[in-house]
């Protein structure tokens, strides 16, 4: 298998919720919720692309580096690059229905596990399916991240406990989803939160506390002083809310304003291992990518998620060595034109 038979047999799992388009940018799938698309006009989703496709690198080619070094230590443990799985939850009812969402999620675990890197599981209004995730991190003995949606406090350190037991390396709430009506409607409220409340989550639990879904540098020093280990400069892949700027636009000011006090991640629009060379350039720790990695387990199960991260290494050692950075710390805003 190589990754065009991945992306040909996902185009007929996916039962027409995606096109797999040569180019991933929401234009085809605006405003298909459910499905793939962004919310509304789908402007924020296509707007993470954009964003990205406006930042250009500076290429090197009179140095010393041959076999760049892609590899990171996060939660004491090293990963072989700086990319993981982004918590996408819903497969079933967003994606046509023809892959369940354990039939989804478990390559993304293996292929990951097997990788060297981590996948991040999350829940949604069906209680079930977090149960199920977790299940899945324990059956495979996978270290993973587990986001749980921004509910009443009680019930997130309910679930924050599951995590726990399941061998989570790290837990924590995409606050992005409080706009998320659909959860309402299933009766299990969601809701913005809070310093105090945020605080309460992170005393919660010994494990790093991530909040998943900051877009200003102001709410990112709230993060910051809520004690959290990292954020996740996110709009959901412009599912919640129309019209955000991409999360490259505001991934410079985000990180300049934490100032290394604790980790930033970021996700939105990343595809290729250039991409993410990109996102370190601008102050970032690690990415979280999404959507490509739903299509490489509906297209070739735990055989393509594995072939997609091995596409994103290879890429991103390329464009280090095109750049001249020998390791993750020699990325910096020098290999961006006009920085």
């Amino acid at each position: 298998m190589n990754y065009e038979d991945v992306l040909k047999n996902a185009r007929e799992k996916f039962n027409g919720s995606c096109r797999v388009c040569k180019v991933c940018d929401g234009v085809a799938c605006r405003g298909e919720v459910p499905g793939m698309g962004g919310k509304g006009t789908g402007n924020a989703f296509m707007e993470n692309v954009r964003a990205l496709d406006k930042v250009k690198l500076n290429m090197r080619t009179i140095h010393d580096v041959t076999d760049p070094d892609t590899s990171l230590e996060l939660f004491g443990e090293k990963l072989s690059l700086p990319v993981m799985a982004a918590p996408i939850t819903g497969t079933t009812l967003n994606m046509g229905g023809l892959v369940t969402e354990r039939e989804y999620i478990e390559p993304v675990v293996l292929g990951c596990r097997n990788k060297e890197t981590f996948a991040m599981v999350g829940d949604t209004a069906i209680p079930q399916f977090l149960l199920d995730n977790l299940d899945v991190m324990k059956e495979n003995k996978a270290k993973g991240i587990v986001f749980i949606k921004p509910w009443e406090n009680k019930n997130i350190i309910a679930k924050i406990k599951d995590a726990e037991s399941a061998g989570a390396v790290a837990v924590g709430v995409d606050i992005d989803a409080c706009g998320l009506v659909t959860l309402n409607i299933h009766g299990t409220p969601v809701q913005a939160k809070n310093v105090e409340e945020i605080k309460e989550l992170v005393k919660s639990t010994k494990l790093p506390f991530i909040l998943k879904g900051i877009m200003t540098p102001d709410e990112a020093e709230m993060a910051v002083q809520a004690g959290v280990y990292g954020i996740v400069v996110s709009n959901h892949g412009g599912r919640v809310q129309d019209w955000t700027p991409g999360t490259a636009d505001v991934l410079e000011d985000i990180a300049k304003t934490v100032n290394k006090r604790i980790k930033v991640f970021v996700d939105g629009g990343i595809r290729t291992g250039v991409d993410v060379l990109k996102m370190l350039a601008l102050g970032a720790d690690a990415c979280l990518i999404g959507r490509p990695f739903v299509t490489a387990s509906f297209g070739g199960e735990t055989e393509g998620v594995e072939l997609y991260i091995e596409k994103l290494k290879s890429e991103l050692k390329g464009a280090m060595t095109l750049t001249g950075c020998k390791d993750l710390n020699s990325i910096s805003q020098r290999v961006i034109y006009g920085k």
